[in-house]
């Protein structure tokens, strides 16, 4: 009971974005597994796996600025909630396009990435209106943690249903998970405190109270003042550079289990997902280590400067030496420690969009993330030629590691925590 009358309208909110993450990932991780038979099946080698797995990113990049401005505008519930039933139904569309032709399985796939592109920059907008600076961290790691979760569960149970039903299941029965978060999305959420029925005067002053102070202008800023910022291209750089080794392990993880260490297909869904599970867990610890800080009075800047040196320091010590490692358990161990520092970014650019620029917080996300899905288009499709011509990945994950290493440098140089624009 004390439970209950602790509870708050945004922590709902802050569960239901965790499984939409959580839904967005299954449905874009499950391909990865899927494409080991579809691959067999199919007669696809590595280059052709490669763009497949890409073409998802070139739809997911086309959605990013449209659904910030969206959801910034109109509200990220209804942007999110329309998102989430698009690329659900692409998702159970993707085994007949691959029956129809390439051209076709591509179209879904770009047409499914379109969808999902609206996420993150719909979660920003909702987290500006709804959640105080001091929890804003820890309710992004949680949310994020959809991310890790989802790619464990899709790693777990998608190889299952590939050997007992075919792969063709993997896509009918993730696909149908989006529809029913839509019926709890569609009852509970609003689009922001002063538009919710259930919200207590109590919790709407502890959300007031929390917010940085804002203007009434709802649209202050144009998309070429925000360009022209230092702070600005610092998350940019740096989302850019997170998500090249993301996307790559994203797609390429599970190849690179079977093929690069020798685990089965049978066991590549459970050693795959073991990197992801230490991602989740970290997420939390360093949501909650940055926020105490901000708490502690620690500049905001400082936070976001440190987290991001332990998440791009780590992860980019573990991607030069993990190509070499002789034992494949070894090779898992430092993936794991790798993904582990490296979910400390969430506190460091992954929040900084709202410590910037609150009011356009969902605009500036979709600015960063068009930028930071290029890697998805780039990085999955170079990475795929690297190992067609050269068979090597220890240069696939060293490629990742120094591109990392560049975008700490630029945070670390241009960075800030301190608000920049209403």
């Amino acid at each position: 009971m004390l439970i209950l009358q602790q509870w708050r309208e945004r922590y709902s909110l802050v569960f239901l974005c965790f499984c939409a993450v959580f839904v967005c990932y299954i449905d874009r991780v499950n391909i990865s597994i899927a494409i080991i038979p579809m691959a067999e099946e199919y007669g696809w080698d590595a280059a052709m796996q490669g763009i497949i797995l890409s073409c998802f990113y070139f739809g997911y990049l086309l959605t990013q600025f449209l659904g910030g401005y969206l959801a910034d505008r109109y509200g990220g519930k209804v942007v999110l909630g329309i998102g989430v039933i698009w690329w659900s139904l692409f998702t159970l569309v993707t085994p007949w396009a691959a029956a129809l032709g390439l051209a076709a399985l591509v179209s879904a796939r770009v047409l499914m990435g379109m969808g999902e592109g609206v996420t993150f920059p719909s979660i920003y907008a909702l987290y500006a209106k709804w959640i105080p600076v001091a929890e804003r961290a820890r309710s992004m790691a949680l949310s994020n943690s959809g991310i890790p979760i989802g790619q464990v569960a899709a790693l777990l149970v998608a190889p299952i249903i590939a050997i007992h039903l075919g792969w063709e299941w993997i896509f009918y029965l993730f696909g149908a998970v989006g529809f029913v978060w839509y019926v709890a999305w569609y009852f509970m959420v609003a689009r922001s405190p002063e538009d919710h029925p259930n919200v207590s005067a109590a919790e709407r002053q502890e959300i007031s109270q929390g917010m940085p102070e804002q203007v009434d202008n709802p649209d202050p800023t144009t998309v070429l003042q925000l360009l022209r910022s230092k702070p600005v291209w610092a998350i940019i750089v740096a989302h850019f550079c997170n998500n090249w080794s993301v996307y790559v392990l994203l797609s390429w993880l599970p190849t690179f289990v079977t093929q690069g260490l020798g685990f089965t297909f049978a066991n590549s869904g459970l050693v795959s997902m073991l990197p992801h599970f230490v991602s989740f867990v970290f997420l939390n610890v360093a949501g909650q280590v940055a926020d105490r800080m901000v708490k502690q009075g620690v500049a905001v800047t400082r936070v976001r400067k440190i987290c991001q040196t332990i998440g791009f320091g780590g992860l980019a010590a573990a991607l030069f030496v993990v190509g070499e490692m002789d034992s494949a358990w070894l090779a898992i161990t430092v993936m794991c420690i790798g993904t582990g520092l490296g979910a400390f970014v969430t506190g460091g650019f992954a929040i900084n969009h709202m410590d910037i620029a609150p009011n356009q917080a969902g605009r500036l996300m979709g600015i960063t993330n068009t930028f930071g899905t290029i890697p998805g288009i780039i990085g999955v499709t170079v990475s795929g030629f690297i190992l067609q011509q050269t068979g090597s990945w220890a240069l696939v994950f060293q490629v990742a590691g120094g591109i990392t290493l560049v975008g700490l440098i630029v945070y670390l140089i241009f960075a800030s925590g301190e608000k920049q624009f209403d």
